[in-house]
């Protein structure tokens, strides 16, 4: 069947092998999870298909047995009155309903292991769409940061970025020279405050002069 050989590929596939070879891991996972959902209903569609064909099996077998049975005892009742030939005949109608039974029954043991397999597959399935559910946002979030994270790689690495770095660089430089000719300018100039202390200090040193003058004439 096509769509067991589909789900055979999607419970034995690497998620991971996939979505590397993938151009757009997002649209990948959500395609492999709808892949799975849609392979899970079928899968649960021929197994219910399979069950009904089970019982319908079953029930034919339980027939073929009744009906079996039936020729036995009606094999019995023809010997009890002395017909043999009608014994036999219905010896071998019994034989022709066993026959069908077991026929009937290895049918229904080949349904009964399939659908045993089918069970299995389903729980598979469900694993695996359970963990491919999980890992979605996980994927999603990662692809997005990587496309983020390479698109300021990209931009940094730009010559738009040199060149503004560069224009950046330059009005630095001249910001630089215009201080540097403001304290130029300034240089050799004294502030009120400077001309004061000096006032000060010059006053000092009068006082210091004038003390010195007195103590040499004292001496004499």
């Amino acid at each position: 069947m096509g769509i067991f050989s589909r789900f055979a590929d999607i419970v034995n596939s690497n998620i991971n092998a996939i979505l590397d070879k993938a151009e757009d891991p997002e649209k990948m996972v959500r395609l492999i999870i709808q892949e799975m959902e849609d392979t899970l209903v079928e899968v649960r569609s021929t197994s219910a298909k399979t069950l009904a064909e089970k019982k319908e099996l079953a029930r034919k077998v339980e027939l073929l047995n009744a009906e079996k049975a039936q020729w036995e005892e009606k094999a019995e009742l023809a010997l009890s009155k002395d017909r043999e030939d009608l014994a036999r005949a219905a010896i071998s109608e019994k034989h022709k309903a066993s026959s069908a039974a077991e026929a009937v029954a290895k049918e229904l043991a080949h349904v009964e292991s399939h659908i045993e397999k089918l069970q299995q597959e389903v729980v598979t399935l469900q694993e695996k769409l359970a963990d491919a559910k999980a890992r979605q946002k996980a994927i999603i979030l990662r692809q997005r940061s990587a496309e983020s994270r390479l698109e300021v790689k990209k931009a940094l690495d730009s010559a738009k970025v040199d060149s503004a770095l560069h224009r950046f660089e330059r009005f630095e430089t001249k910001i630089d020279e215009l201080e540097s000719q403001v304290e130029s300018y300034e240089l050799g100039k004294k502030s009120l405050s400077d001309e004061i202390a000096q006032l000060q200090q010059d006053e000092k040193i009068d006082d210091e002069l004038a003390e010195l003058k007195k103590k040499l004439a004292d001496k004499k």
